[in-house]
């Protein structure tokens, strides 16, 4: 006992844990981080088990392309882990301060933490799909032509600096607090895990009716014309019900994984950066400021009109 109070005593007086108590907020080491550690090796154990069923069909399993799944989203989850709690945790600590409701965490606040995440991660994910601005960040996640769990892991290092964070926000303001807000969002995305493989057909109808199943995500991850940006649900597949955007599997129009423009190189930078290299093109071409502009909040296949580039004395892009 006095050796471990002498212990204490060392580690007390060296300022380290004052150090720690103040940066570990600003490093967003929450809850969140906890369970993204707890669940990873139950990712890896899936996806090898997944690899063994797999492993024979290219189409549906090429090892290099898995293991570079897993780098791209180790380097989510650095940037993550960096960057979150200095761009976006002072934000939802402003929010929170002014919130409006005094919420308890009870079963019933918990469940509608749970569910008003769910409702803010359709419309992050539908902007991410329909505004070119978040897709430059969400297209690494689509660019893959493989449906398999380590696609689960192919995330975008920007996702942090493009802002989508920011449709959590107004649960803040309401008063939920961001740490109950991360908890959530960490466990939907753990179970939006399991939903990215071919392995699981149908499930049961009450269950295909109410969450996002892998059939559901499978049209999701289609370049298919009927597919493109449907099922944007991240645990439940209601909202889409809702909001039109849902779309079933058809037996007859399997899934073409993928994205319509493939990607150039597959590197893990080149597949982090090609779209915001396009984007930023497409805005530097001549025009009104506000025009260029557009480019940001236009969906990602939307150019400008060729009579405005014409009128500068340009081509339209090809």
């Amino acid at each position: 006992m006095i050796l471990g109070e002498m212990m204490r005593s060392v580690l007390d007086n060296s300022g380290l844990l004052a150090l720690w108590e103040a940066v570990a907020p600003w490093l967003a080491l929450d809850e969140r981080q906890l369970i993204f550690v707890i669940a990873t090796p139950l990712f890896i154990a899936v996806t090898l088990w997944e690899y063994l069923r797999i492993r024979h069909d290219p189409a549906l399993m090429d090892v290099r392309e898995a293991v570079r799944n897993f780098a791209l989203g180790a380097g989510y989850q650095v940037t993550e882990l960096l960057f979150a709690g200095i761009i976006a945790f002072p934000l939802y600590a402003l929010c929170y301060h002014y919130r409006l409701l005094e919420l308890e965490l009870t079963w019933v606040t918990g469940m509608l933490t749970f569910l008003g995440v769910d409702f803010c991660f359709y419309w992050m994910h539908r902007a991410s799909h329909r505004m070119r601005w978040f897709w430059a960040a969400h297209v690494v996640h689509h660019s893959s032509e493989r449906m398999n769990f380590s696609t689960a892991m192919r995330q975008n290092a920007t996702n942090i600096f493009n802002g989508n964070w920011a449709f959590y926000l107004p649960l803040a303001l309401i008063g939920f607090n961001p740490v109950w807000i991360s908890i959530a969002y960490a466990l939907s995305l753990v179970y939006q895990f399991f939903i990215h493989t071919t392995l699981v057909k149908r499930l049961p109808r009450p269950i295909e009716w109410l969450f996002n199943t892998p059939s559901h995500h499978r049209v999701h991850h289609g370049r298919n014309p009927g597919y493109i940006d449907r099922n944007y649900g991240g645990t439940l597949i209601v909202w889409d019900r809702l909001f039109g955007s849902f779309v079933d599997e058809a037996a007859n129009n399997p899934p073409r994984y993928g994205i319509t423009r493939p990607v150039p190189a597959q590197g893990l930078i080149a597949l982090w950066t090609h779209e915001y290299r396009d984007l930023f093109h497409d805005m530097a071409q001549p025009g009104p400021l506000w025009a260029r502009l557009a480019h940001l909040w236009r969906p990602p296949e939307w150019q400008r009109p060729p009579a405005d580039l014409q009128a500068q004395g340009q081509q339209p892009p090809t």
